[in-house]
C-alpha cells in the first residue's frame, strides 16, 4: 500500500471515529433543572437523555402520586419536541400537566389495557427516536423490562420517564427492587409556601433523589413546577418548624 493510500485510509478512519464520537455526544445530552443545588448532584449537570428515570410518590395516596406525575411532566415540558405518555388508567388530568408546562398539543396519549402493553408502547416510542421523551405509568418495573427500555433509550437518545403508581400500600415496596434506571426519585407533598396574607401559597415538594448512577443520594425542598416546567428551591421557616411538623405527621 502506497503512502497516499495509507493516508487516505487513516483519514477515513478518523472521519468514522469522529462520526461515532459525535453520535455518542448527541446521545449523552443533558437536561438541567436549572437549579445549581440539584444539577451539581447529577453527573453531567442534569438528567441524561438516552436514559431511563423513575419517579414515584412518597406514599400510596393520590396526592403524592399526582405530585410525582407533575414532577415528570415538568421534566418532559423542558425537553424539546413531542412527548408520548403511556398509561392504563384514564385519570390523567391534562390541564394539570399544562400548568406544569406540558401543553396538550405536545402530548401523544397511548392508553392500554395492561401494563405489559404500556411497556411495549414505551419501548417502541423510545426506539422510534423522533420524540423528546416517553413517559409510562407503571406499578411494577421488572429488571429485564427496565433494561430493554434503557437500551432503547440509549440507541436513540430519547429520555424515558417511568411514573410508578400504586393501587395499594403493599405495592409500594416494589420500588425498592433494583432496576436499570439512571435516576430514581420520590416526591412527597410538603405544606404549601407560607404567604404574608391569608391564602394558599405555591405547592411545595420534598424531592428525594434515591438513586443516581455515579452519584450520591440527596433530597431537596422544591417549589412545584411553574408554567414552564421549572422547579425552584424555596426558603423554609427559620427554625424549620413547618417541615419538622410535616415529618412528624408522616412518621406517625
Amino acid at each position: 500500500m502506497s503512502h497516499a493510500q495509507t493516508s487516505r485510509v487513516v483519514e477515513e478512519l478518523r472521519d468514522r471515529i469522529a462520526h461515532l464520537e459525535g453520535s455518542v455526544s448527541r446521545k449523552a445530552l443533558i437536561l438541567p433543572f436549572g437549579v445549581p443545588d440539584i444539577d451539581e448532584r447529577l453527573p453531567g449537570g442534569g438528567l441524561a437523555y438516552g436514559a431511563l428515570h423513575e419517579v414515584a410518590g412518597g406514599g400510596s395516596g393520590t396526592v403524592d402520586g399526582a405530585a410525582a406525575a407533575l414532577f415528570a411532566a415538568g421534566i418532559a415540558a423542558r425537553s424539546k419536541g413531542k412527548v408520548l405518555w403511556c398509561l392504563t388508567r384514564p385519570d390523567l388530568f391534562a390541564p394539570a400537566l399544562s400548568q406544569a408546562g406540558l401543553h396538550p398539543d405536545r402530548v401523544i396519549y397511548c392508553e392500554a389495557d395492561r401494563e405489559e402493553d404500556v411497556l411495549a408502547s414505551m419501548e417502541e416510542g423510545l426506539s422510534f427516536g423522533g420524540l423528546a421523551a416517553v413517559v409510562g405509568e407503571l406499578v411494577r418495573l421488572p429488571m429485564t423490562a427496565s433494561r430493554r427500555l434503557q437500551l432503547a433509550a440509549e440507541k436513540t437518545g430519547t429520555m424515558g420517564l417511568v411514573v410508578r403508581r400504586w393501587r395499594r400500600q403493599t405495592e409500594a415496596s416494589d420500588y425498592g427492587q433494583p432496576t436499570a434506571s439512571t435516576t430514581r426519585w420520590r416526591i412527597s407533598v410538603l405544606p404549601s409556601e407560607a404567604l404574608p396574607v391569608a391564602g394558599v401559597g405555591r405547592a411545595r415538594w420534598l424531592a428525594e433523589l434515591m438513586r443516581v448512577k455515579a452519584g450520591e443520594c440527596a433530597e431537596f425542598e422544591l417549589g412545584a413546577c411553574d408554567a414552564k416546567g421549572r422547579v425552584h428551591l424555596l426558603p423554609v421557616s427559620a427554625d424549620g418548624s413547618d417541615t419538622s411538623a410535616w415529618r412528624r405527621s408522616r412518621a406517625g
